[in-house]
């Protein structure tokens, strides 16, 4: 609670004062009080707008940091979205604390990357095949109801004279009308993407053809079908790269691509920006490993391990890390495999499972974030930003130079 009130203290919030400063009508609450309510809610695992409304009421350390103000859940959900690019920005301004304190020192980095539910449920998901279907289907019963309709109509017009003008939506149509605009309006977003990527491959978008597999989901279209321990979720791909020396996250981000080997090369740039220099090593599980993203990271200067296989448990320490290939086609692959195979190789990837696992436990386990509130990528975002900068609010905390 403390460092979360003498973190927020240093931060800028500078673009929240301008925006309230040409406000008019009642004063609106402190900027460090809403920015405090936010941080210290997602460091206790409280996450919900109503839930938090709740907390100002209930909890002394809430009250504390709102300085006994009690904004309601509708205040603290607008704020949030309102001002979501200087929350995103938030991350970078603790990292810079996190380096301050000396929690920071990028000698070895882990990467890796969790599932996080999205706010959505795989079953409000659609294939265009199935989509194709359904809006026949559903022409067809609304069709129908519009022939019964006129066929009720001409018999209580002969019956009770003409009353109705025959024109009205029957009640039971409403729903099946709703549908299928919702279908069309997912049809419309497979076959827009099919045109983009088409145009991205150099290729003429009006001859894009989405396949009848492509899926969608009606609740977040831009949350993905994703492969979890409890199945396949719709979810985004969180990532976070970990220093092993404080397990301060020094980089984040959320992407829809399902595989971690497309988001190495984006993570390793963040990485740098953030921090104004590349790590001296970084150990990756297999999901990473690639002739690119190897060359990459020669490229930068760091001396990477990364995993060419998954392991088995029962697996040997000596075993084959994984198959040679040509070296001519392959050469940083082999020249991984090389040092996979050495003591020293073996010691630094034995750093990874102790420095980026034991974060996604803490966050998932320990705060209880497993599914995202927001929905859209962008929101999204944002909400893994606020939970990777509590995240490095507690450990700043525990910080020499905090105490």
């Amino acid at each position: 609670m403390h460092v979360v009130r003498r973190a927020v203290g240093e931060l800028d919030l500078s673009a929240i004062h301008e925006a309230y400063r040409c406000e008019r009508g009642r004063p609106p609450y402190h900027p460090e009080a809403m920015v405090g309510l936010l941080l210290y809610g997602a460091c206790r695992g409280i996450y919900s707008s109503r839930r938090l409304e709740q907390a100002c009421a209930d909890n002394v350390a809430f009250m504390y940091l709102t300085g006994m103000a009690r904004p309601d859940f509708h205040t603290i959900a607008v704020f949030r979205r309102r001002f979501r690019p200087v929350l995103l920005d938030l991350f970078r301004q603790v990292l810079t604390l996190c380096r301050r304190a000396g929690l920071v020192r990028l000698g070895h980095v882990s990467l890796d990357g969790t599932k996080v539910r999205a706010n959505a449920s795989k079953h409000k998901a659609m294939s265009y095949g199935r989509m194709l279907a359904k809006e026949r289907s559903l022409e067809e019963e609304i069709r129908s109801w519009f022939e019964r309709a006129e066929r009720e109509d001409a018999a209580e017009d002969e019956e009770f004279g003409p009353d109705d003008d025959g024109y009205s939506l029957p009640e039971e149509l409403r729903e099946p009308q709703k549908r299928l605009e919702v279908i069309r309006a997912a049809k419309a977003r497979l076959e827009e993407e099919a045109r983009r990527k088409a145009e991205e491959a150099g290729k003429d978008p009006a001859e894009a053809v989405v396949s009848e597999r492509s899926q969608t989901n009606f609740t977040d279209p831009e949350s993905r079908i994703m492969h979890t321990p409890d199945g396949f979720q719709q979810c985004y791909n969180a990532q976070a790269a970990v220093d092993a020396d404080s397990q301060v996250i020094v980089a984040h981000e959320v992407s829809q691509a399902p595989p971690d080997v497309q988001r190495l090369k984006p993570m390793l740039e963040k990485l740098i920006e953030l921090n104004g220099k590349p790590p001296q090593e970084l150990t990756a599980d297999a999901g990473y490993a690639s002739e690119a993203n190897f060359a990459a990271l020669e490229e930068a200067g760091v001396y990477a391990v990364i995993a060419l296989r998954r392991y088995r448990r029962d697996e040997p320490p000596d075993s084959d890390p994984a198959p040679a290939r040509s070296t001519n086609r392959w050469p940083h692959r082999n020249r991984m495999r090389e040092r996979l195979y050495t003591a020293e190789g073996k010691e630094k990837y034995k750093l990874r499972k102790q420095t980026v696992e034991p974060v996604f436990g803490q966050i998932k386990g320990a705060r209880g974030f497993r599914q995202f509130l927001c929905r859209g990528l962008e929101a999204v975002q944002a909400e893994w930003a606020l939970v990777c900068t509590a995240h490095n609010l507690l450990k700043l905390a525990k910080a020499p130079a905090t105490a």
